[in-house]
């Protein structure tokens, strides 16, 4: 059984602040965006958790292993780098979308994410160290069959972006509504979900929903671990495996 710890990592005011005290260049909110993902990236990735941008205002990690301790650390570290402050929503469960359910809820009741008086929030609990497994996390590593075939060399690049995110789309919503799994779209032909146990035959049939939904060819690289980067890099290997095969879905 796994059991996953989700954050949900907020910017606090972060629509009322782009706007004051006039409209802030877009330029300069990309990049804002982009650099505080990078180092969320880094401050997680350094106690091997995973931080997936979503829509960048909003992120979500998979924070197994990180205590509240660490939380606020990153949330420090980040508040001393950046012009705006972050809110984190910590919560456990067998279920991915059960633990950031608990998460969002958590924030939620701690004011609203265009609060000015809401800043820099921390909740939740993590996983008791007593209860940890080797098989917590669940990672699955999804990618597109032959891509650069199929796709780069063959068709311009923006019409190949709307027919892998098409792909996607129905891959992440997909594994949301039949799966209780949080697929992210992470760069190139990419998606990586954070799964409960689930078998052979579920992922089977969720490359089989979105090759009949969008004609989009999947493979999967399925790991396990106590932490997510241990689950990730296994899911690698496995990704491996079903290039070397052949094969659509693999374990490690």
């Amino acid at each position: 059984m796994t059991n996953a710890q989700i954050t949900l990592i907020q910017i606090d005011n972060y629509g009322p602040w782009t706007v004051t005290p006039e409209p802030r260049r877009e330029v300069d909110l990309q990049t804002l965006q982009s650099r505080l993902y990078a180092d969320l990236s880094q401050l997680v990735g350094n106690r091997e958790g995973y931080v997936f941008f979503t829509r960048f205002d909003n992120m979500i990690a998979v924070t197994n292993g990180l205590s509240m301790d660490d939380h606020a650390l990153v949330q420090e570290s980040v508040g001393n780098r950046y012009p705006v402050t972050v809110s984190l929503s910590v919560a456990t469960g067998t279920s991915p979308v059960k633990a950031l359910e608990d998460a969002t809820e958590q924030l939620q009741d701690a004011g609203s994410a265009q609060d000015r008086s809401r800043r820099a929030i921390l909740r939740g609990r993590v996983v008791d160290e007593e209860f940890r497994t080797d098989d917590d996390v669940q990672i699955a590593h999804f990618d597109v069959n032959d891509m650069t075939g199929n796709y780069t060399d063959e068709v311009n690049a923006f019409d190949s972006f709307i027919h892998i995110e098409q792909g996607y789309a129905e891959l992440m919503k997909y594994m949301r509504t039949a799966h209780d799994s949080l697929s992210f779209f992470v760069g190139g032909d990419n998606v990586i979900a954070v799964c409960p146990e689930l078998d052979e035959a579920a992922y089977e049939d969720a490359i089989r929903h979105v090759e009949e939904a969008t004609e989009v060819e999947l493979k999967v690289g399925v790991g396990r671990g106590r932490v997510a980067q241990d689950a990730g890099m296994a899911a690698k290997h496995a990704l491996e495996t079903c290039r070397a095969t052949g094969s659509r879905v693999e374990f490690q």
